[in-house]
């Protein structure tokens, strides 16, 4: 018997990195998944892995920043799964940048996105996790959440509104029964890592090595680590009793 037996879970953001771990534990565990993304290619690769293994999952291509694109993929992800009893909040966009480089329209690309779009799941979700017994919301925020990366001004504010509003939906949906946790990862090693390096024009294997580093535990995080965090909050057997709070999974970055 798994955690989420006969309980029906979206995954935005799931066709690779941490959103496909996300996807791949939560179906392990007996969910059917929909899978959300806008890379077809990549996600229904991840469909694919889940249906070896033995899982029921498919793939719904979204771009979450459209609200009439979210509304159809609740419909279509409804009558996949048969209920909604969990959301995970995963897409992710990531703008670079300090202040005086980041123009109007990136600023409302990465808001669309990182906020408004979380936002939008949760609203057109709703009417169904309402019926759920076991409904959970988790949103992925970040390291970013708590304590600010230079030159990353625009990611930075986008995930400490994804905590805010973690918080604000925690107290709104309670009465409900709708639990509305967070997951902050810190550093994990994934594609988006390299993004990253590539931005700051450094040297690879260097700046991995400081990224290992900048953990108290000396590495960098798995995807699956962070899978295995977000399945907890979205199982009712494990945190039936834990809302508004967010689990952060970096290693002991935040100390160092």
């Amino acid at each position: 018997m798994g955690k989420l037996d006969n309980l029906g879970a979206i995954v935005t953001g799931s066709a690779e990195g941490i959103g496909e771990a996300i996807a791949i534990e939560l179906a392990s565990n007996g969910a059917k998944v929909a899978c959300v993304d806008f890379n077809e290619e990549s996600g229904i690769d991840t469909v694919k892995k889940i249906k070896n293994s033995g899982g029921e999952a498919l793939f719904i291509k979204t771009d979450i920043s459209d609200p009439a694109q979210v509304k159809l993929m609740v419909s279509e992800s409804l009558n996949f799964l048969g209920s909604i009893d969990i959301l995970v909040n995963n897409a992710a966009k990531f703008i670079f940048g300090a202040v005086e480089d980041v123009s109007q329209e990136q600023w409302e690309d990465i808001l669309k996105v990182n906020v408004i779009g979380y936002a939008t799941c949760v609203k057109e979700a709703l009417p169904h996790l309402k019926k759920s017994e076991k409904s959970a919301v988790v949103n992925l925020a970040s390291v970013s959440s708590i304590i600010a990366g230079p030159k990353f001004v625009p990611y930075n504010t986008s995930k400490g509104a994804v905590l805010m509003l973690t918080r604000s939906l925690s107290v709104d949906l309670a009465e409900y029964g709708i639990r509305v946790n967070a997951v902050c990862p810190g550093s994990i090693h994934t594609s988006a890592t390299y993004k990253h390096i590539e931005h700051m024009g450094t040297d690879v294997e260097k700046t991995l090595k400081e990224f290992q580093e900048g953990s108290l535990l000396k590495r960098q995080g798995r995807p699956e680590e962070v899978a295995k965090a977000v399945l907890f909050l979205a199982s009712h057997e494990d945190s039936s009793f834990i809302t508004g709070e967010n689990i952060i999974v970096d290693g002991g970055l935040i100390y160092t």
